[in-house]
C-alpha cells in the first residue's frame, strides 16, 4: 500500500506586506500622513493629541507607545527611549529623536518635569489606556482626516513613517534603527512604495 505523500508546509515569513491580497495598499501616502497629523492637531483632548503626534512622529506600535513610561522622555538627549516589543527577549531598546516643539508639548500635556505631589516620574505611563481604547482613537483621528480604508490604521501609519524617512533619504540603518528592525532588509522592503520621485521619472513617459 502506497504512503500518502507529504506537503511541506510553509510557515509565516513575518514579511512586511504593503500590499493586501486584493492589491490594496496597506500604508498612508505622504498627503494622507499629513492630513492625520493636522487632525491629530484638531483634537480637544491633548491626550488624544500627544497619543497620534507620538506615533506620527516615531512610527512606533500601539502596543509600545501604551508601554512608554514618562521617565523615558528624555529632555537631554532630545528623543524617547522606547522599548521594542517584538523581539525575542525583553529589554531591547531603541532611541527615537524628537522635535523640540512636540517635547514641549508632551512636557505641557503630561507635566513631565513636575509630577504630581507623592507621585514619582517614572511611574507614570504617559497614556493608561488600553489597546482597545488607544485603536479607537487613532480610528476616530484617521475618520476626522476623512481617511478610509484598510491602511486607516496605526500600523498604516507606522508604513507611511517608515517610507518617508526612505524617501527622505534618511540612511537606511536609522530608519531601522528607530523602527526596531532586526534587519536592514526588513526596513528595505519600505523602498518598493510608489513616491513622488519615482512619479516624476514616469511622468516623462507621459510628457510628449
Amino acid at each position: 500500500m502506497s504512503q500518502p505523500i507529504k506537503t511541506e508546509q510553509t510557515k509565516p515569513t513575518g514579511r512586511i506586506e504593503l500590499f493586501d491580497g486584493n492589491g490594496q495598499r496597506k500604508y498612508l501616502t505622504g498627503e494622507e500622513r499629513q492630513r492625520f497629523h493636522d487632525a491629530a492637531r484638531r483634537q480637544t483632548s491633548y491626550e488624544v493629541m500627544t497619543f497620534c503626534l507620538f506615533l506620527y512622529w516615531t512610527g512606533c506600535r500601539i502596543s509600545e507607545a501604551l508601554a512608554i513610561l514618562r521617565s523615558r522622555v528624555d529632555f537631554e538627549s532630545k528623543a524617547v527611549t522606547i522599548e521594542s516589543l517584538k523581539k525575542r527577549r525583553k529589554g531591547v531598546f531603541r532611541q527615537v529623536p524628537l522635535p523640540e516643539a512636540f517635547l514641549r508639548e508632551l512636557d505641557q500635556v503630561h507635566r513631565l518635569k513636575k509630577p504630581k505631589r507623592g507621585e514619582k516620574r517614572q511611574d507614570w505611563l504617559l497614556w493608561e489606556w488600553s489597546r482597545r481604547t488607544a485603536t479607537r482613537r487613532v480610528e476616530e483621528v484617521m475618520a476626522a482626516a476623512g481617511i478610509d480604508g484598510i491602511h486607516a490604521t496605526a500600523k498604516g501609519l507606522r508604513h507611511a513613517f517608515a517610507i518617508e524617512c526612505l524617501q527622505k533619504g534618511i540612511p537606511l540603518n536609522l530608519a531601522s534603527k528607530w523602527l526596531g528592525h532586526a534587519s536592514l532588509t526588513t526596513t528595505a522592503i519600505y523602498a518598493n512604495a510608489l513616491g513622488e520621485e519615482e512619479r516624476m521619472i514616469a511622468a516623462r513617459l507621459w510628457n510628449k
